[in-house]
């Protein structure tokens, strides 16, 4: 129902149906009880090896169609010039899309459930006569199959292809720890791993919320926001931000530090281009 280009959709059928493949064996099981005379077959296995072969040819069919729509997405890619690309990656319902719209003032879906972005929107984004393009990926998931990330590969070429990794984390969740691992192996499955990252971790509205007393006095909260945020950072290493995407929390210290890293790359790429980067 979420997948609205033709590119998703073949993707998600693919996936369904590479799901489904091995689990017909069990659609038929109120059959088996049925049973034919000595040495004949069991009447419901006709039916399942029709199935299979229905949906064999099914899925080669799609994996051909991916292989088209596949081509004319690098082409797409190629098209984009020498612009830095930034990609959003996380855990699905981190609130990607939404830090999306805030950076590109654009109306990319953003609502409150899994895997409410399954196209890769991308959007050219212009902060302080620095351009860059910024794309918001499909949320990863807890044990990712590998069949899914083949359905999904040339959504994930998104990422692979970019020259900044945003990683956003939702610090609210009691799991978001497992969420963070979760997204490096996953990128680390891809061959992700060359490109500088930064790290959001959104939702710190709903954070203080939930671990804060309401009756706590407000310097001990900002205490505990702090202490918070240096063990993170010593934890993951790298740049980290901490917002809240709803109530628009820290967003100006986000769009400095994309600045940064994007400048900075394009400072590397091309040293004898002025005209990115002012």
């Amino acid at each position: 129902m979420r997948a609205q280009t033709a590119q998703a959709r073949t993707q998600v059928e693919l996936a369904q149906l590479q799901y489904l493949l091995p689990r017909l064996k069990g659609l038929w099981t109120h059959l088996e009880r049925q049973r034919g005379g000595i040495g004949m077959r069991g009447p419901g296995e006709k039916e399942i090896e029709t199935d299979r072969r229905v949906i064999n040819d099914k899925i080669s069919k799609l994996k051909q169609d991916l292989e088209i729509l596949d081509k004319q997405e690098a082409t797409r890619r190629k098209t984009r010039g020498e612009l830095i690309r930034v990609a959003l990656v996380g855990y699905t319902n981190v609130g990607k899309s939404t830090i999306m719209n805030l950076m590109s003032k654009s109306d990319v879906l953003a609502e409150n459930k899994l895997f409410a972005t399954l196209d890769t929107t991308v959007r050219k984004v212009v902060i302080e006569n620095i351009a860059f393009l910024l794309s918001d990926t499909v949320g990863f998931i807890r044990k990712l199959p590998h069949k899914l990330i083949e359905s999904f590969k040339s959504t994930l070429d998104e990422t692979k292809e970019s020259d900044v990794i945003v990683h956003v984390v939702d610090a609210s969740h009691e799991n978001f720890r497992d969420h963070i691992n979760i997204v490096n192996e996953t990128l680390s499955d891809l061959s992700v791993t060359r490109q500088p990252r930064l790290v959001v971790f959104n939702k710190m509205d709903l954070y203080r919320e939930k671990h804060f007393d309401k009756f706590l006095p407000e310097e001990i909260k900002q205490e505990l926001s702090l202490e918070f945020e240096k063990n993170m950072r010593s934890w993951m290493n790298c740049n980290c931000v901490f917002i809240s995407a709803t109530n628009k929390e820290n967003i100006d210290q986000l769009r400095n530090t994309m600045i940064l890293m994007v400048q900075d790359m394009y400072h590397k790429r091309y040293p004898y281009k002025s005209n990115f980067y002012g």
